[in-house]
């Protein structure tokens, strides 16, 4: 079970849909649920790069701190309106990527928003958490809007330990799920990963676990992050899983990276561990 959730705050657009997540996750899991803002830069080096500037640097990093203290004061609210008991802010001054990176250690799930490339977003964010962290990183889309992510499961299998680590770092929902389908895109392509009946060893892993599971075994053309999204949509499921893959930006552009896809283009929650 999830315990203790950390969720990215500020006053973006896609807040509030990454809240309504982490408040139903923290409501199935009597979970404490934290806050987590930051200020964009640490005070030494915000005075470093303003020191030269007309604007005091003190007063305008204390603007920075009081804006985002009427996030978390926000943050909380909204969260106890959505039932959430325990509820906790914190401010951080650094950079967004490294202060929720840092809360992550003493977190079961940290809770972002997908990675839109929207303005007011934090470029990246869900990807750097996630292959820079221990912890699994739920990346949730602007349109969500509170549907149940434990009914329907879509599970990104490939045999690698990124996809064992997010199917362990998952269980939590799989056990409790209606259903999961536990998906092999072309499976014949790693069949030293398989064995001869593909998906059969982790099906049995997570139905010892009291997970309801079906293999589906997906032939097609397309990249498999194209694939697991039409498959998602297929049965209509409420989360996808999948491990979290991290390449050079010249391999990702050339290859086309499945976490990429999945963190910009999902309709649902992704799940992600690495």
């Amino acid at each position: 079970m999830y315990k203790t959730i950390v969720v990215h705050v500020d006053d973006s657009s896609a807040m509030e849909s990454r809240l309504q997540a982490a408040a139903q996750l923290a409501n199935l899991h009597g979970a404490h649920l934290v806050g987590s803002a930051a200020t964009g830069l640490s005070w030494p080096s915000y005075a470093l790069l303003t020191g030269s500037m007309a604007v005091t640097p003190i007063d305008e990093f204390d603007a920075i701190c009081i804006s985002a203290r009427a996030s978390l004061r926000d943050f909380a609210e909204r969260a106890r309106q959505l039932g959430v008991e325990s509820v906790e802010e914190r401010l951080v001054e650094d950079e967004h990527r490294y202060a929720l990176l840092l809360q992550s250690r003493y977190a079961d799930l940290v809770v972002t928003s997908q990675d839109t490339g929207a303005r007011d977003s934090v470029r990246g964010l869900p990807q750097y958490v996630a292959l820079h962290g221990a912890r699994p990183v739920l990346a949730v889309p602007p349109g969500y809007a509170g549907a149940p992510m434990n009914e329907e499961i879509v599970v990104g299998w490939d045999g690698s330990l990124q996809a064992v680590r997010a199917i362990a770092a998952a269980l939590p929902l799989l056990a409790g799920a209606a259903s999961v389908r536990l998906v092999l895109v072309n499976a014949a392509r790693e069949s030293s990963l398989h064995g001869d009946e593909p998906g059969a060893d982790i099906a049995l892993y997570l139905a010892r676990h009291g997970v309801r599971v079906d293999v589906v075994l997906e032939h097609t053309t397309d990249s498999v992050g194209e694939a697991l999204l039409a498959i998602a949509q297929r049965y209509e499921a409420g989360l996808l899983v999948t491990g979290a893959f991290g390449h050079s930006r010249y391999r990702e552009l050339v290859m086309g990276g499945v976490t990429r896809v999945l963190l910009e283009r999902s309709t649902v929650p992704v799940l992600v561990a690495h």
